[in-house]
C-alpha cells in the first residue's frame, strides 16, 4: 500500500491537484485557470463545470506528472474556495444557476434589510453569537435565498427536496461520488451564516431567519473523516476521500498551527489571516470572525480570522485588465525599483472591503499620482496593499487581545521576499515561509492521511513542517506607524458614505 495523497485544491481563479509523498513533498501538479463571470457591478459567478472539469483535468496532469496510476493513491483531500454558493438538480446533478462566489456582493441590500429586522425584533446579535460570522454578502446564506428567489421554480423544487446546496467541496465531493455523498465538514458549514459552531449543528432560528429549508443542506462530518469513494469510471480507481476542509483552515492546517496563539497568513485571490484559539470561541468586538479551525473526532478547534478580499486577484487585474507584466515572477523585480517609501497608495476594494471595515460598497482608489507614476509605482502600490491590509487585521485582532509572535504565511504572494520584508516591517513581527508553500493542498492531504492511516498523530504532522526562510523587521515603529497612517487615511477615502 502507498502512501502518496491527493488534494484537489479548487481555488477562486484555478483548480490544482497535487499529489504529495509521505514527507510532505510535491510529487506531481496539475493547474489551470478558468474563465470569471461578472454580470453586473460587484456580482462575480463560476460556472459549475469549469470548476468541476478543470479538477479533472487538473487531476490527470498531477498523475501523469507524478508518474503514478490512479491506484497509487492511498487517499483524497479537498480543499476549496470557501462561501461560494451552488444549488443542483439531486437527480441530474446539474447546477440550476452559475455558482455565486464568496466576492460577489449582489445581495448588500438584502443583508441591510435582515439586519434591519433584526434589529426590530431585539435579537441582532443571534449571528454573530450563534455563527461566530458577520451579517454580510460575503457568506453562503444569502446567495442561497438569492437563488431560491431569482432562479424559476427554485423555490419549489427546493420545497419538494429535490435540490442540493453545497459549498464548492460538497459540489465535488456529489461529482466525484457518483451523487452517493452530500456531506461537508465542519470549517466549511462554519461560513455558511447557518451553522451554530458552539453546538456543532445546523441552526433552525437561522434556518428560519433566510427562509431556507433544511432539505437542502448536507450532512456535517468532521475535518478528517470518511467521506466517500469515489466512483472508479470517474477518476480511474475507487480512491477513499478521506480529508476536507475550506481552504484557509487547510493552510492553518499544513502550517501545523496546532497550538493556541499560533497564526498563518495565506495570500491567495483574497488574504486571510487565522490565529488559533483551542478550545474557545473568541467574539471578536473588533469585527473579526470567529470560525471553527478544524474538527477531530468530534471536537472543534476554534480561530479567529480576518478576509481580506484582494490579494492576488489585484495582481491578476494589473496582468489581465491593465496588462502592466506577463507574468507575477515580474513583480519582485519591478517593485525592488520603487521601494517602499513612494507615496502612491492603492487601495483595491474591486469588491468592497473586507475585515475590519465589511463596506460592501466601498470600491477600489489610487492616490498619490504624479506626472512620474508608472508601471513599477502601480504594482509595488499594489504589492505594499496586501501588507497594509494584513496590518489593519493584526491592529484588530491586538484589540481583541491577542497579537502573534510569528507569522507563517504562504500562497503565491509568499514566494515574493520584497512583500515578506515589507509584511516584517510594517507587522514589527518575524513572518516565516516553509519549504512548502502550497499548504491549503498539504493540510487537506494531512487531513485525508491522518484518517486514513498514514499518519500516527498531530505530532508526526507537525514533524514534516520545514522553514524556508525567516523575515525579520528592518524598520522602527515610527516608520511604520508614519506610514500605516497614510494608509488609513486612503481607506477613509474609498469607504462608502453608508457606512462612514
Amino acid at each position: 500500500m502507498t502512501d502518496y495523497l491527493l488534494a484537489f485544491d479548487q481555488g477562486t481563479t484555478s483548480s490544482r491537484a497535487i499529489v504529495f509523498d509521505y514527507a510532505g513533498q510535491r510529487a506531481g501538479v496539475g493547474q489551470e485557470e478558468f474563465t470569471q463571470h461578472f454580470p453586473h457591478d460587484g456580482w462575480v459567478e463560476h460556472d459549475p463545470e469549469d470548476l468541476w472539469l478543470t479538477s479533472l483535468r487538473s487531476y490527470q496532469t498531477a498523475l501523469e506528472d507524478a508518474k503514478l496510476q490512479a491506484s497509487d493513491i492511498r487517499a483524497i483531500g479537498i480543499t476549496n474556495q470557501r462561501e461560494t454558493t451552488l444549488l443542483w438538480n439531486r437527480h441530474t446533478g446539474k447546477a440550476i444557476h452559475r455558482a455565486i462566489v464568496w466576492q460577489d456582493r449582489r445581495t448588500s441590500a438584502y443583508c441591510q434589510q435582515i439586519g434591519e429586522q433584526l434589529e426590530r425584533e431585539k435579537r441582532s446579535d443571534i449571528i454573530q453569537a450563534k455563527t461566530g460570522l458577520l451579517l454580510d454578502p460575503y457568506f453562503s446564506a444569502t446567495k442561497i435565498r438569492w437563488m431560491l428567489d431569482n432562479v424559476p421554480g427554485a423555490q419549489q423544487a427546493a420545497d419538494a427536496g429535490e435540490l442540493a446546496f453545497g459549498t464548492v467541496d460538497t459540489f465535488l465531493l456529489w461529482r466525484l461520488t457518483g451523487g452517493r455523498s452530500h456531506f461537508t465538514d465542519a470549517t466549511n458549514a462554519s461560513r455558511t451564516l447557518l451553522f451554530n459552531i458552539h453546538e456543532q449543528c445546523w441552526d433552525e432560528e437561522l434556518l428560519a431567519l433566510f427562509d431556507i429549508p433544511r432539505s437542502l443542506l448536507p450532512e456535517v462530518l468532521d475535518s478528517a473523516a470518511d467521506f466517500g469513494i469515489t466512483d472508479a469510471e470517474v477518476l480511474g480507481a475507487a480512491i477513499p476521500i478521506t480529508g476536507m476542509a475550506g481552504d484557509q483552515q487547510a493552510a492553518a492546517f499544513g502550517q501545523c498551527c496546532f497550538e493556541p496563539g499560533m497564526a498563518k497568513s495565506t495570500y491567495g485571490t483574497g488574504c486571510f489571516l487565522l490565529l488559533n484559539t483551542g478550545d474557545k470561541a473568541l467574539k471578536s468586538e473588533n469585527r473579526l470572525l470567529s470560525t471553527i479551525a478544524y474538527r477531530l473526532n468530534g471536537k472543534a478547534t476554534y480561530a479567529l480570522e480576518g478576509s481580506i478580499f484582494m490579494a492576488g486577484a489585484t495582481m491578476q487585474w494589473l496582468r489581465d485588465g491593465l496588462k502592466l507584466f506577463k507574468d507575477a515572477a515580474e513583480t519582485e523585480k519591478l517593485a525592488e525599483q520603487t521601494g517602499s517609501d513612494m507615496n502612491v497608495l492603492f487601495v483595491p476594494a474591486f469588491t468592497g472591503l473586507g475585515a475590519p471595515y465589511w463596506d460592501a460598497d466601498a470600491r477600489g482608489a489610487i492616490f498619490g499620482l504624479t506626472r512620474d507614476t508608472g508601471i513599477k509605482e502601480l504594482v509595488t502600490a499594489a504589492l505594499l496593499s496586501v501588507c497594509y491590509q494584513t496590518r489593519d487585521l493584526q491592529k484588530a485582532m491586538e484589540a481583541d487581545g491577542v497579537r502573534p509572535a510569528t507569522l507563517r504565511v504562504d500562497g503565491g504572494m509568499a514566494k515574493n521576499d520584497f512583500v515578506l520584508q515589507n509584511l516584517a516591517d510594517l507587522l514589527g513581527c518575524r513572518v516565516d515561509r516553509p519549504r512548502v508553500t502550497e499548504t491549503t493542498a498539504l493540510g487537506v492531504a494531512f487531513l485525508a492521511g491522518l484518517q486514513c492511516g498514514v499518519y500516527e498523530s498531530m505530532e508526526t504532522i507537525t514533524s514534516q513542517w520545514q522553514l524556508d526562510k525567516s523575515f525579520s523587521p528592518a524598520k522602527d515603529k515610527a516608520w511604520r506607524d508614519e506610514r500605516y497612517a497614510l494608509w488609513q487615511d486612503a481607506v477613509n477615502r474609498t469607504r462608502s458614505k453608508l457606512v462612514c
